[in-house]
C-alpha cells in the first residue's frame, strides 16, 4: 500500500479516498519535498493570499520539471499572477475553459463564459501529449447539479488536461479540492490523488463522488503498480 507521509493515496473506493479535512496550510507539512507529480486546483479567488502560498508550498513539493494548473479569475489576473510568482515560480501558458449551455456570471454587465487557468512551472515542465489550450466546458442549470460542489469544473476538460499534464501512477495533488472533480478524474485516469478540504461537508460530498466514480476497465490499479514514495 503506498503513503505519501501520513497520507494514504487511491484509488481508493473507501472512505479513505485521499481526501482529507483540514487548512491545507497545516497539512500540507507533512509532505515530503520533490514528491508531487502535478498540482491542479481551484481555490478561492478572492483570497490572493492562498495564490502566493500555493506557489511556495508548490516550490517545495513538486517534482522537478512539474506543472502547477490553478484556476483564477480573469479580473484578478494581474494580483494573481504576481503572487505567484513570488512563490518561485515560473509562468508558462493559460489555458482557457469557454462554457456552453445555460449560466454564466454576470459581472459588471458582461455575461462571463470564459474560465481560465494559470500553468506555471517548476524548472521546464512538458506535457505527455499535445493537448489544446482552450477547451470547450459545459455549464448545468443549479437545480440539474447533482452530488456537485456550487463551483465545479467541468469533468471532460479537467480530464483531458490532467491526463496531458501525468503519466499514469502518477500523484496529483489538489489542496482545494471542493466537490473532488480532480480525485474523481484521477481515479477515472489510473492517477495516484492527495486532495485538502478544509469544509467537513464538502469534504464528505467530495468522498462520496470519488466512491462512486469508477476506476479504469483495464490494466491493474495504480496501488499495485506504484513504488512506494521515499520520506524526505
Amino acid at each position: 500500500m503506498t503513503r505519501l507521509g501520513e497520507y494514504l493515496l487511491g484509488p481508493n473506493d473507501t472512505v479513505e479516498n485521499g481526501i482529507y479535512c483540514g487548512n491545507a496550510r497545516e497539512l500540507s507539512k507533512g509532505i515530503p519535498d520533490e514528491s508531487i507529480d502535478l498540482i491542479f486546483t481551484d481555490p478561492v479567488y478572492q483570497n490572493i493570499d492562498d495564490y502566493r502560498w500555493l506557489a511556495e508550498m508548490a516550490a517545495r513539493v513538486l517534482k522537478p520539471d512539474s506543472a502547477l494548473l490553478v484556476w483564477y479569475a480573469t479580473p484578478l489576473k494581474d494580483l494573481t499572477m504576481d503572487a505567484l510568482r513570488l512563490g518561485g515560480l515560473t509562468y508558462r501558458w493559460d489555458l482557457s475553459m469557454f462554457l456552453s449551455g445555460p449560466g454564466g456570471s454576470v459581472l459588471h454587465g458582461i455575461v462571463c463564459k470564459k474560465t481560465d487557468c494559470f500553468w506555471f512551472e517548476k524548472g521546464k515542465s512538458n506535457t505527455v501529449h499535445t493537448v489544446w489550450d482552450v477547451q470547450l466546458g459545459i455549464t448545468l442549470p443549479r437545480g440539474k447539479m447533482i452530488n456537485r460542489h456550487l463551483w465545479a469544473k467541468d469533468q471532460p476538460v479537467t480530464m483531458r488536461w490532467l491526463d496531458a499534464f501525468c503519466e499514469p501512477n502518477e500523484v496529483v495533488f489538489d489542496p482545494f479540492t471542493g466537490g473532488g472533480t480532480v480525485p474523481a478524474v484521477c481515479k477515472m485516469l489510473g492517477r495516484r490523488w492527495l486532495a485538502f478540504e478544509i469544509d467537513s461537508a464538502t469534504a464528505e460530498m467530495a468522498r462520496e463522488r470519488v466512491r462512486n466514480t469508477q476506476p479504469p476497465l483495464f490494466g491493474p490499479a495504480p496501488e499495485q503498480t506504484a513504488p512506494p514514495l521515499s520520506m524526505g
